[in-house]
């Protein structure tokens, strides 16, 4: 299962790993159809991790991703999460009596993270990626001991220059088109929005690694447009989510053949950092609230308690139905089918 560059891939194609979405059975299938399948741990713990490794190890033998999340502690603040429940409770008792009281931080940030480091140590995925920063010097050196290849998120050059600079063997190029959350290291710092392509081409030259571009790419001619600007490969994931290997309940997949589709929205209101979902009751709430919203991951326990109270009254729009600019190019199959399909089209391309 050794993984000596993204060069290896038979196919240039990296299935983005999408917490709620990625699953292990989706990983293997693209990784088992020649491009690279990811899961994404940074919603669970060391155990839940684990668990999926050996789920992806005992369904392939090919290389996989495993991804991870490095954001910075929340600063708590009493009052301002207070004013947010506030604010969320004329909706939150449209489905629910007992609104949440207080909220707690859902996800460990992989920065001092030990049993995380410790399993990902002793189990050595292939590839491991890292999105809202970068991982500490020690982890670096930890990983790169047991021949993990290490990519990082970057959304501007600066980013990934730094992710040079801390080891890392290449880079995602996320352009503002892609849907879920911004890989930005610094949520509170002007975010220049850069579209895949332009972002693409400007680390090719400037950042001294290979360069993954992600970001509204959907078919193959998308894939072969990033190639053709430098890119070693494309990752793509609202394209997957409608592959019945998807964990996506029945209300994304409906949603994602809407309208909802044509009009995808970047909010802060879902989780607390800014992030690209399509268009549904919780981000039209979002667009006219006004209070200030809680660090991510802080946020994210309103958010999935509302979903969860209205899923239970029959009502889907509160979901986080992540999803990029380019998600009414959807296409419902079989992963490796999709897989297979964009490379016939990159080839055409």
């Amino acid at each position: 299962m050794a993984f000596a560059d993204l060069s290896t891939l038979s196919i240039p194609v990296v299935q983005a790993p999408m917490a709620g979405v990625s699953t292990p059975q989706m990983a293997a299938a693209v990784s088992d159809a020649g491009a690279l399948g990811s899961i994404a741990v940074g919603a669970t713990n060391a155990e839940g991790a684990a668990a999926m490794i050996a789920d992806v190890r005992d369904r392939t033998d090919r290389a996989f991703n495993l991804n991870l999340f490095v954001h910075a502690e929340p600063r708590r603040d009493a009052d301002r999460e207070a004013a947010w429940l506030a604010a969320l409770d004329p909706v939150f008792r449209l489905y629910s009596p007992t609104p949440p009281s207080a909220l707690s931080s859902l996800y460990d940030s992989f920065a001092g993270n030990d049993a995380m480091l410790r399993l990902l140590v002793q189990t050595a995925p292939p590839v491991v990626s890292f999105h809202f920063g970068l991982p500490g010097v020690t982890q670096v050196r930890a990983l790169k001991a047991t021949g993990c290849f290490l990519i990082a998120t970057a959304t501007c050059l600066d980013e990934a220059t730094a992710a040079k600079r801390a080891g890392m063997d290449a880079v995602v190029a996320q352009g503002y088109e892609a849907g879920g959350h911004r890989g930005l290291f610094d949520p509170g710092a002007e975010d220049a929005r850069l579209g895949t392509l332009a972002l693409t081409r400007q680390l090719v030259l400037g950042c001294g690694l290979p360069v993954i571009a992600a970001g509204g790419i959907m078919d193959g001619q998308g894939v072969r447009a990033v190639l053709d600007r430098g890119a070693v490969a494309a990752q793509l994931g609202t394209a997957f989510i409608a592959c019945p290997e998807s964990a996506a309940d029945t209300a994304y997949r409906a949603a994602l053949n809407s309208d909802a589709a044509r009009h995808t929205v970047m909010t802060t209101a879902i989780s607390g950092r800014p992030a690209r979902c399509l268009r549904n009751r919780f981000t039209s709430w979002g667009q006219t609230a006004t209070t200030p919203v809680p660090d991510y991951p802080v946020a994210y326990d309103a958010g999935k308690a509302l979903n969860a109270a209205a899923k239970a009254r029959g009502e889907y729009g509160f979901g986080a139905q992540w999803a990029g600019q380019g998600a009414p190019l959807s296409r419902a199959m079989p992963a490796a089918d999709l897989v297979r399909l964009l490379d016939r089209e990159r080839r055409a391309a």
